[in-house]
């Protein structure tokens, strides 16, 4: 400390500043702006390398907000000014070098907001990880960056008006005062926020999953604060209010455990009972013995009416839930209902060939 302080003695020449204390401030801005890159580029991806919870993120491919390293250079800046003006001699402009010291330190705090608000996309290397749960892991990921981007701003403001002066507790209780005329103004704002909530507690859905909600129909792609975001079947992008959700019954797609496969098929009215009897029971068996086939015992093949001209025979097959599956096996179904007929002697009804024969 002697060595320093002796090192920074000298008759100013520069501004107040001694040649050797314009030196060793050179060498602190040095230090903090390589500090700076070192934080942004190797200390902040080794840490998110640590606390990731899932694979897909790798620590080594992230590079910091820029703001980060910024913002720990001005903050040691800060503190080494701060700390060689209590703990030497500096032969310096003192109010200058003051400013200077606020000025860094309010750069500090100032990126480190941006920082924060940046920092809020990487909320899901906490929260989502590979299982089960995945889905809703990452809904509550999508909620959380909502919330935590508001906070980020919230607490932003206040901070940054704490730096210009404004004293807090006169802006608190001029917000009670005009706390009922904000409140009414973004009543549908509150609405929405607690409709997110409302989703991220009772999970009706999470993000990857196809939902109906009134006329809308497509793929949850997020769930924000304030609206849910969902891609239909056109690639479309569709902003729904979460408080609408709420207030609306919401049909889940992917929650369902199996498909529903229920074609008919129409028969000429003089279609022999005995045939129309031995086509349901083959065609029954032959569908629930197929490996695609579940929910064997509400299965069914039936004589559903008669009408004037034609016999109906209705059906009723389940499969597992899969999209692919559902499309393979009701065309296996019509191509098996066709070979029982031809087997049975049926013969399929053509309204516009009985219309040409009574002519």
């Amino acid at each position: 400390m002697d060595q320093l302080v002796k090192f920074m003695e000298g008759e100013p020449t520069i501004i107040d500043f001694s040649q050797n204390t314009i030196i060793v401030v050179l060498f602190c801005g040095i230090v903090a702006t390589l500090s700076g890159m070192v934080a942004r580029r190797i200390l902040f991806p080794k840490l998110i390398d640590v606390i990731s919870k899932t694979e897909r993120i790798d620590g080594k491919d992230i590079f910091a907000p820029r703001s980060l390293g910024w913002m720990i250079g001005f903050l040691i800046m800060s503190l080494t000014i701060d700390w060689i003006g209590v703990n030497g001699e500096p032969v310096w402009n003192e109010q200058l070098m003051e400013l200077m010291s606020n000025l860094f330190y309010a750069g500090f705090v100032i990126l480190m907001l941006l920082a924060a608000f940046r920092l809020v996309d990487y909320i899901d290397v906490l929260i989502v990880v590979e299982g089960d749960d995945m889905a809703a892991r990452r809904s509550l990921a999508s909620v959380a960056e909502s919330i935590g981007r508001v906070l980020v701003v919230v607490v932003g403001f206040f901070i940054v008006a704490g730096l210009a002066g404004v004293d807090a507790n006169s802006f608190v209780a001029g917000l009670g005062v005009t706390g009922l005329v904000i409140a009414l103004a973004a009543k549908d704002s509150v609405a929405n926020m607690f409709g997110a909530i409302s989703i991220l507690i009772d999970q009706p859905f999470n993000v990857g999953d196809w939902i109906v909600v009134g006329s809308v129909e497509g793929e949850v792609i997020s769930i924000g604060l304030r609206t849910t975001q969902i891609r239909s079947s056109a690639d479309t992008m569709i902003t729904v209010p979460n408080s609408n959700i709420t207030n609306s019954s919401v049909e889940n797609f992917s929650q369902r455990r199996f498909r529903r496969i229920r074609p008919t098929f129409d028969f000429e009215v003089n279609s022999d009972p005995d045939a129309l009897k031995t086509f349901c029971d083959s065609l029954s068996e032959q569908v629930i013995n197929d490996p695609r086939s579940t929910k064997d015992e509400d299965s069914w093949v039936r004589v559903k009416s008669f009408a004037p001209s034609m016999v109906n025979v209705a059906t009723n097959f389940y499969c597992i839930s899969s999209a692919a599956t559902q499309r393979e096996f009701t065309e296996d179904i019509l191509l098996m209902a066709r070979a029982r007929a031809k087997e049975n002697g049926l013969k399929f009804h053509e309204p516009r060939r009985r219309d040409h024969q009574q002519l």
